[in-house]
Parts: structure tokens; sequence; C-alpha cells
């Protein structure tokens, strides 16, 4: 066998080039376009058709149907999509990775990939020294489709030659040949291959190689593709292995869409291949089933010229005007074969994306029971999961984390009622035990919330973000410490009743009343911030002034009762040391106000995005 270890070798890194020619390439987008992006998913409603349509455009921008459901994946089990809503995406990305089949069709055999993949780097390159950020990103896209396309190129010269290799030749003959068995074994090939790459695409792209050189006929090219649909289900599979059931359930949900698609495509698959030879045929493009039978009648009828049909040939070769002819008709052959791929792909999608979109609560029914829930709050949002490897594209996690935060702002608020409750419960009582318990069990909750989602904004700041992407994380960074702090005075409210119940004092009143309505001024303050972190870069104007004018609220009547202490004091209607636990409660009340304006100016000035 003349294939050694070093060409098997060169082999993975072709395949590696061209993956890390699409990553490069999809970052370059998320950076050059990230705030649309991260829109378009914020935005998504609850509407099948526009959730279909927003999966295929993000897949086909990306150029990967894996990072797509990775994204949908990860937004699921942040809770920013519901397992439904999902199910119409990723029906959407798979119909989006056709999108890909044809750019490799149409371009990798049709262009000269040598003639153009060195210019467009060399013109690429001096965009990555602009001071634009735009422009750099715009850099990194073309660089990584250059990459992409030379690995094409360098994989379809590393691919086995099974015309110098007659042993794997004979090995691969004798699977070909075993009518529908072989369809079903050349499958689980494309299953398998795509699995281990995780790129569909890549499949593809071997595939079409593979058919467009006659080692492989039509059918078995289309069955290695059909293979490759449900291989890619793998990325999104491993993502979710650290999610919640949400997560798992949506993984779930696309490797079943995968598998039943390709289950009735087998049921038909004679049938529907020629379905797809007649499409290419009307299209123009030839008889894509013709490769295979050419090449080898060329093998059986002139070896010499079948020898020489894949190298060059010097001009002075006795027989180089029938190679040349022989080359040609190859050539001519490739493009059909390349095209019938293609559309074989996008018809098998477009098929079963007609048929299971109307399916879509069906399947939310089958993976509920596939995958059920442990505990019912399972069913529940969890944080925990926000660290556990659910990284794909930097830019896109952004509007993930901005979820989490809103999450963590509400459970924050809790706190403040809870400590109000607090203050009106008698100290001897168990439910004063079990309400001061339950909101020391918050604050360390919220600690521990805090710690996870700065530790995954770092991990988002650590990809390659543009710079308003870095400047959006700064800003979310200080807005979760200071949520933060919002529960540290809610728990410092409840150890101020701690030192007063120690030292036996009661409050009056006219203490309670004062100490309610610096509450409600408090809540009110808080409602107006959490409704801004739900859609901070659309923060009005209005929202903002009133948020301003709670907090001098918060002050004004701040002052008036510490005046109003020191006149109860010397009038004798409460002991000097009632006066200190009331005004430290009012203090610690006052710098809850405090932290929640300083959210509020993060999101002004930071978040929200600037209107002419």
């Amino acid at each position: 066998m003349n294939y050694s270890f070093l060409d098997f070798l060169c082999l993975l890194g072709s395949v590696g080039l061209f993956l890390y020619g699409m990553k490069v390439m999809s970052e370059g987008l998320q950076k050059a376009a990230g705030d649309r992006l991260r829109n378009i998913l914020g935005a998504m409603t609850r509407n099948r058709f526009t959730g279909t349509l927003t999966g295929f455009l993000i897949t086909a921008l990306i150029q990967s149907s894996s990072a797509s459901t990775v994204m949908v994946v990860s937004f699921v089990n942040a809770g920013l999509m519901t397992l439904a809503q999902s199910m119409a995406v990723i029906m959407g990305a798979n119909v989006g990775t056709t999108f890909t089949a044809w750019v490799i069709s149409l371009f990798g055999f049709k262009v000269n990939i040598s003639a153009f993949v060195l210019p467009l780097i060399g013109i690429a390159i001096p965009l990555l020294f602009s001071k634009k950020s735009r422009s750099k990103s715009i850099g990194e896209f073309l660089i990584g489709f250059g990459f992409l396309f030379m690995g094409l190129d360098m994989i379809s010269k590393y691919v086995p030659d099974l015309q110098s290799n007659p042993e794997m030749f004979a090995f691969l003959q004798q699977y070909t040949s075993m009518g529908f068995g072989s369809v079903v074994i050349f499958m689980l090939v494309g299953l398998l291959v795509t699995m281990v790459i995780q790129s569909s695409a890549a499949t593809f792209a071997i595939t079409l190689i593979m058919c467009s050189k006659g080692w492989i006929d039509f059918d078995l090219s289309c069955a290695l593709v059909l293979g490759s649909n449900i291989g890619t289900t793998i990325t999104p599979i491993l993502a979710s292995m650290s999610g919640n059931v949400a997560a798992k359930r949506t993984a779930m949900g696309h490797l079943l869409f995968n598998v039943l698609g390709c289950a009735w495509v087998l049921c038909v698959f004679y049938p529907f291949v020629r379905l797809n030879v007649d499409i290419t045929q009307w299209m123009g493009q030839g008889d894509p089933e013709k490769l295979s039978a050419y090449v080898n009648e060329i093998e059986k009828k002139d070896p010499e010229v079948y020898n020489n049909l894949f190298n060059n040939i010097p001009s002075d070769h006795p027989r180089a005007k029938d190679i040349t002819a022989a080359q040609v008709k190859v050539e001519s052959l490739q493009q059909s074969v390349s095209i019938g791929l293609a559309v074989f792909h996008t018809v098998f999608n477009l098929i079963n994306l007609a048929i299971m979109i109307w399916l879509t609560g069906f399947y939310v029914k089958i993976v509920e029971r596939l995958v059920p829930a442990k505990h019912k709050e399972d069913e529940e949002f969890q944080l925990k999961f926000i660290s556990g490897g659910l990284m794909n594209a930097a830019e896109l996690n952004i509007a993930q984390a901005e979820k989490e935060i809103a999450v963590f702002g509400e459970r924050v608020e809790r706190m403040i009622s809870m400590a109000q409750t607090l203050i009106h419960t008698d100290h001897d009582s168990e439910e004063y035990a079990h309400l001061f318990s339950r909101l020391e069990k918050y604050e360390d909750i919220s600690d521990r919330m805090e710690i996870e989602i700065a530790h995954y904004l770092n991990r988002c700041s650590e990809g390659r973000l543009s710079n308003e992407g870095k400047l959006h994380i700064a800003a979310m960074l200080r807005i979760v410490s200071e949520i933060e702090s919002i529960a540290d005075c809610c728990l410092g409210a409840g150890k101020i009743l701690v030192r007063k119940n120690q030292a036996h004092v009661e409050f009056t009143e006219t203490i309670y009343s004062n100490i309610d309505s610096m509450f409600i001024l408090v809540k009110q303050s808080m409602k107006l911030m959490l409704h801004m972190l739900k859609d901070p870069e659309h923060a009005r104007d209005n929202e903002i002034i009133s948020a301003y004018n709670k907090e001098r609220e918060i002050n004004n009547y701040r002052n008036q009762l510490r005046s109003g202490n020191i006149e109860n004091i010397n009038n004798r209607l409460y002991p000097y040391q009632a006066g200190i636990y009331y005004m430290d409660m009012v203090a610690n009340l006052e710098k809850t106000g405090d932290y929640i304006i300083n959210v509020v100016d993060a999101v002004k000035e930071q978040l929200r995005i600037k209107t002419a």
C-alpha cells in the first residue's frame, strides 16, 4: 500500500484546516455583526415559521449547523427559548447547513482554488491591521474563507487514492455491491465520520471528492450525506451533558428530528435518489450517476488512459489527446455529481422540514417522555449550568448572560420582601428563625451566583470579541457586583434586627410605618431596575428618568427621617438606642437604593444602544 501514515496525518491536517477556516470565518462574521445576530436571537418570537427562518439564516451565516444548534441548546438551557421554539430553530438550522453544501459544490470544483485563495488572504491581511474593529473582523472572515477552500483542496490531495492502493480499493469494493445493505453501511460510515470530525460540511466535502473521482457511485454518496445528518447531532449532545433537563431535551429533539428524517428516506431511498437525479438534470447539470460508470468503463477498455486520468501529463505524451479528452469529460461529470449531492442534501432537508414543522408539539411530548425530569425543580431554571461548557460563540453568549443577570436580579428582589416580612415577625417564633435562615440561604446563593456569572463572563471575554462586546462584558460584571451588594444589604437588614433583639429594644408603630414606607420606595426602584435589565439595549429615557427620580425620593425621605428621629428622641417618643437601630435600618435601605441606581447607570452609560 502506497498510502503512508504521513499521508494520513496530512489528511487530518487538511480536515483541520478546513474546520479551522470555518471557525475563523464564523467568528469574523459574529464580530462584524455580533449585535445584529444577538438581537435576532433575543427577539425570536414563538412563531414556528419565524424560528425556522432564524435557524436557517444563522446557520447559513456561520456555516455550521453544529455551531448554531449548540447555541440553541445554550439558550434553552438559559431559559431564553422554550423547547418548542428550539425545535423550529433546529429545523431551520438543518436547512441552513445545505447552504455550505452549495458553496462547496459551486466553488469547490468550478473555480481553481489556488488561483484565488492566496490573493484573497493577501487582501485580508492589511484589514487585520486596521484600527477599525469592523475592518479587522472582515479580514478574519476573508482569511477563514480562504482557509476553508485551501483545506478542501488539500483534502482532495490527501484522501487515500484507491488507484494507487488496490488493497484499499478491494476492501471498499466488497461493501459497494451489497444492494440496500451497502446503503445502510455507508450511511453508518457517514454518521461515524461526522461524529469524529464534528462537521457535516467536512463530511460532505470528503464525500464530494470521493464520488467525483469515481470511487463510489452516486447512490452511496447520498447514503454518506444522509448519515452525516445524524452524525452532526453529536456536538449539541456533548454540549447538553453539562446542562439542565431542558438542554438535554433540545439535543435529543435534534437527534430525533434527523433520525426520523433519515428513516423515511431509507424507506424510499432509490426512488428518492432518482428524483434528485431528475432535478439535477432538469437544472441542466447533467446526470450525476454517469461518473462512476464512465470511469469504470475507461478502466476496462483503456487501462493506460485510466491510470493517467487524474494525473498531469506532459504534452508530448503519446496518448495525451485521448487522456485530455477523458479528463475534460470527467471534470464535466464531477460538476454534475457535486450539484447532485447538493440537490439531494437540500431536497431531503426541505421535505423533512415541510413534514416535521407541523409536528412540533408532538415532538415536544416525545422528547419530554424520552428525557424525563428526575425532580420537579429540574424543570425550573438553574444557574449552575452556566459554567459547564456550553461556550461556542463568544459574541452570542452575551445574550445568554444578560438573561442570567435579569434572573439574578429577580431572585435578589425576593430578599427585599423577606427582609420586610422579617421586621414584622415575632423574633421568638419559629417563623422568624425559618425566615432568617431562608434570608441567609438566599444571600449565600447570591454569592455563588455572582461568582458563577462572573466566571462565565470572563470565559466569554477570553473568546474572540469585538471591542463593543468587551465593553458590554465589563458593564455586565459591574452590574453583577451591584446586584450582589443589594443581596448583602437585605441580609444586613436581618442582622440589624438580630442586634436590636439582643439588646431587647422595641420599635414603635411610627418607626415600623416609616421603615415600611422606605421599603416601598426601594421596591419601586428595584422594579424599575429589573424592567430595564430585561432589555438593557433598549432601555427608554422615561424609565431611566423615573429611576433617578425614585433615587432622589429615597435620599430625601432618608434625610427627612433623620431629622425626625432627632426630634422624636428629644421628645422622648422612643429610647435613644431604638433610634440607633432605626437609623441603621434606614441607612441600609438608602444604601440599597444606591446600588440599584448604580445598575441603572451601567445600563444607561454602557449597555443601552445609543440613538441619534
